[in-house]
C-alpha cells in the first residue's frame, strides 16, 4: 500500500522520523526504540548561483526534495505513515527567506549562510565611526559592570556569515519586502520557519531556542531578539517569529501532504542536533562536527560564556525548565574544499584520501591555505597551494588538504581550552570528514585527547529524532537515550605532537603570508 494511504488497521506508532536538511543533502532515517534505522532516503540539495559570491536556494525545490525524502524513507522501511509518532527537523543554520505574510509568496530564493552579498554593507559598518563608539561605550559598561553581556558588543564585528547583514542587505534592495514590512505584513524565517510554516498550511509561525540564536540576531542573555542591533541595521521588529522549546509539540502536517496527519515534535538547528545526538548531555562534553565546515561545540550548562573572538556562545536546547548553553568555534571550507578535489579529479573517491595521504610520509612541504579563515573573514581570499615542487604529485595535495583540517582543529581546540574554564570530557566527531581515518587520527594525535566517532555520523538527523522521541513520550528520558549510542571507533593518540611540529610551523607561516600575496 502507499506510504501516504489511509488505513484503519495499521499498527500502532512506533517509528520517530529525523529529517536533516543540510548545506549539500537532505536525508530522511526512520528510527525504531533502539535508534536503528528503519529506512533513508537522501536528495542532494542544488545550490543557486546567480552572481558571484551569492548563494541560494529554490524554495519550492527544497519543499520538494524535504516531502520527497520522508515519502521514501518510510516507503522504503515498509512502514505506514500511521506508524509514525513524531517527526524531529533539524536544519542547516543561518539560510533564511521572508515571504508575504497573506499570500505566502516569498520576496526572493532562500539567501544561504554561505552567500557573500552583504560583504560591502559589512565592510562599510567594519570600518565606520559608529561602530568604534559603541565598542567604546560597551567597553566601558563591562568595566564599571563586570556583566559579561557587554562584552561581545565593545568588540562587534560584522561578517557575511551573519544572518543580521544578509537580512539588512534584504530590506535595502528588495523594495516588496521593504514595503510589506512597514505594513506588518512581512515574515522572517530561517529553513526551520519556513518548513513548519508550509507544512502546517500557515497555521504555525515559529522557531526553536537553537536556530534563533543561531541567526546572530537573538540575545541568548535575554532570550530575546535583539531590539538594539535590529535598529542598528534598520531591520523591523515585527519580521520576527515566535520563539518555542526545542522539543516541542509544534502542531501536525497538515493532512493532505502525507494523507495522515504527523505530529512535529522538535525542531532544531543542525549543530545543535548533532550534540544531542551525540549524547553531549553534560557540561564539558565536546562534539566535533566536520562536514561543509567544521564545529566544535562545547557544552557549558546552565553558563553562557560571553563571545571571546573565535568563540561565540548559543542556546543548544530548551527543553521545559532546561536551558542548556554552549559554545562553538568554527572552521570554514572542509567538506567543500575535498568536494572541489575530486571534482578536479584529485581522487575518484572520497573513501581514498585517508590511504592516499597514509602512503607517503609527509606533503614534502605543500601547504594548503583555506580560504576565508585567513585574515579575518574576508570574503574575497581564496584558497591556495603553497610550497608546489616538481616532484608534487596527487597525493601530496592530498594530503596537504587533509593536514590543513587537522591543523585547524588543533588551533581552534587550543582556544578553547584557554577561554572555555570548564574542564573538558569526551570528544565525539561526526559528519562525514569523520570517516576519513587519517583526519581522525592527526586531530587526536595533536591535541592529545581520544576522539569517539559514532557507528552513525548522520548525528543531526538522530539528533532531532531524539528530541522529537522526547517530546512524544517515544522516548523517556536523556539516560535512556544514553543506552542507545554506539561507538564505531575510538582514535587515541599514537604521535607524540612535537612531531607535527615542522609541518605545522610551515603551514602557519604560509598562513601568515597569504594575505599578502
Amino acid at each position: 500500500m502507499p506510504c501516504g494511504q489511509p488505513d484503519s488497521g495499521a499498527p500502532p506508532a512506533r517509528y520517530v522520523l529525523g529529517v536533516d536538511v543540510g548545506s549539500t543533502v537532505v536525508k530522511c532515517h526512520v528510527y525504531d526504540r533502539a535508534a536503528a534505522v528503519r529506512g533513508s532516503s537522501c536528495r542532494k540539495v542544488e545550490s543557486l548561483y546567480p552572481r558571484p559570491g551569492w548563494v541560494e536556494l529554490d524554495p519550492e525545490v527544497l519543499w520538494s526534495q524535504f516531502i520527497g525524502v520522508i515519502k521514501e524513507a518510510v516507503q522504503a522501511s515498509g512502514l505506514h505513515m500511521r506508524q509514525i509518532a513524531g517527526l524531529g527537523i533539524s536544519t542547516q543554520r543561518g539560510t533564511f527567506i521572508t515571504w508575504h505574510k497573506r499570500t505566502g509568496k516569498p520576496f526572493h530564493n532562500f539567501i544561504s549562510w554561505q552567500d557573500l552579498r552583504s560583504a560591502e554593507l559589512v565592510n562599510s559598518w567594519n570600518k565606520s565611526l559608529l561602530l568604534k563608539v559603541i565598542h567604546v561605550i560597551f567597553t566601558v559598561l563591562h568595566f564599571l559592570t563586570g556583566n559579561d553581556r557587554y562584552l561581545a558588543p565593545s568588540f562587534l564585528t560584522f561578517s557575511t556569515h551573519q544572518t543580521s547583514m544578509k537580512l539588512s542587505w534584504v530590506f535595502k534592495n528588495i523594495h516588496e519586502a521593504e514595503e510589506a514590512a512597514k505594513k506588518n505584513s512581512c515574515c522572517f524565517g530561517t529553513v526551520d520557519t519556513w518548513l513548519l510554516y508550509r507544512l502546517t498550511k500557515g497555521s504555525v509561525y515559529a522557531t526553536d531556542y537553537s536556530n534563533a540564536s543561531s541567526t546572530g540576531i537573538f540575545e541568548p542573555f535575554t532570550k530575546c531578539w535583539n531590539p538594539t542591533l535590529c535598529n542598528l541595521l534598520s531591520i523591523p521588529m515585527s519580521v520576527y517569529p515566535s520563539v518555542k522549546d526545542t522539543s516541542f509539540n509544534f502542531g501536525s502536517t497538515d493532512s493532505e501532504i502525507f494523507g495522515v496527519p504527523i505530529p512535529i515534535m522538535a525542531v532544531v538547528a543542525d549543530q545543535q542536533a548533532a550534540m544531542f545526538g551525540e549524547c553531549c548531555f553534560h557540561p564539558g562534553d565536546v562534539k566535533l562536527t566536520m562536514g561543509t565546515g567544521g564545529f566544535w561545540n562545547v557544552n557549558t550548562g546552565e553558563h553562557l560564556f560571553a563571545s571571546r573572538r573565535s568563540l561565540y556562545p548559543l542556546i543548544g536546547w530548551k527543553i521545559g525548565e532546561e536551558v542548556v548553553y554552549l559554545t562553538e568555534g568554527s572552521i570554514s571550507d572542509i567538506g567543500t574544499a575535498i568536494k572541489w578535489a575530486q571534482d578536479i579529479e584529485l581522487f575518484t573517491n572520497v573513501d581514498e584520501t585517508a590511504e592516499m595521504a597514509q602512503s607517503i610520509a609527509d606533503s614534502q612541504g605543500v601547504c594548503f591555505i583555506p580560504g576565508l579563515q585567513v585574515s579575518g573573514w574576508d570574503p574575497y581570499l581564496g584558497a591556495s597551494f603553497v610550497g608546489l615542487k616538481p616532484s608534487t604529485n596527487r597525493n601530496h595535495l592530498v594530503r596537504a588538504m587533509l593536514e590543513s583540517v587537522a591543523f585547524r582543529n588543533k588551533l581552534l581546540y587550543d582556544i578553547i581550552v584557554k577561554k572555555v574554564h570548564i574542564p573538558l570530557q569526551t570528544i565525539r566527531a561526526d559528519g562525514g570528514v569523520s570517516n576519513n581515518s587519517f583526519v581522525m587520527q592527526m586531530t587526536s594525535d595533536l591535541i592529545n585527547k581520544k576522539i569517539e566517532k559514532p557507528a552513525n555520523a548522520d548525528m543531526s538527523s538522530l539528533g532531532a529524532a531524539f528530541l522529537a522521541g522526547l517530546a512524544s513520550g517515544f522516548w523517556t528520558d536523556k539516560e535512556e537515550l544514553k543506552k542507545l549510542r554506539r561507538i564505531e571507533a575510538v582514535f587515541e593518540p599514537q604521535k607524540d605532537s612535537e612531531e607535527y611540529r615542522p609541518a605545522m610551523d610551515a603551514w602557519l607561516q604560509a598562513m601568515k603570508q597569504s594575505p599578502h600575496w
